[in-house]
């Protein structure tokens, strides 16, 4: 339990507040045109997905896939209780999508994500209603997700428009991507590097 204050990070580290969301049933849907296409990867190479993976979450320091042996995060990703799908424009992979039923009565999102140069141009949103429907074509009792403080500022925001309730706050301290080597000394601009 922390008290009340300051407390010193220490060097070689990153810190975040994780904010723990959930819904317990799903919103009312709404249909959104759009050109885009999803494409479900139900056995998925692990050097693509770290690829996209890296696409996707450099800038907000995503490191946990990145640390996994090959083994692991294949047969992660070839769950068949757990769903990877890319949202495509024009053929070409612009969003992450991870859905994990691996736990009887829930589903999270574990992973929502889009390149930087698709973020702004409704894409999040057709997304955000794949997750959800695929969510619940199952019976769950919550359909949970988590952010932090190195995420985009607008995840937060952008979670509770789609349904989600904030239920509780942690903190996480990890060693700092940029200095394992799992990510360039250029990712995450946003958050300073101690060595």
């Amino acid at each position: 339990m922390l008290n009340p204050g300051f407390h010193q990070i220490p060097r070689g580290m990153v810190a975040t507040v994780v904010t723990h969301l959930e819904m317990v049933t799903p919103p009312v849907a709404t249909t959104v045109a759009h050109n885009f296409t999803f494409t479900r990867h139900t056995a998925a190479d692990h050097d693509w997905y770290r690829t996209l993976f890296r696409a996707v979450g450099e800038d907000w320091l995503w490191f946990s896939r990145l640390h996994l042996a090959d083994n692991v995060l294949t047969a992660i990703l070839h769950d068949p209780d757990y769903e990877v799908w890319t949202l495509q424009d024009q053929g070409r992979d612009i969003g992450l999508l991870e859905i994990d039923h691996r736990t009887q009565g829930a589903c999270e999102l574990a992973f929502f994500g889009l390149t930087p140069e698709s973020v702004g141009k409704g894409a999040g949103r057709v997304m955000m209603a794949q997750a959800i429907a695929r969510a619940f074509t199952r019976d769950i009792n919550r359909f949970h997700v988590h952010t932090c403080t190195l995420d985009s500022p607008q995840a937060l925001p952008f979670y509770t428009r789609a349904g989600f309730i904030p239920v509780k706050q942690e903190i996480e301290i990890a060693p700092d991507p940029r200095l394992t080597g799992h990510l360039p000394a250029t990712a995450g601009a946003h958050v300073p590097v101690f060595k």
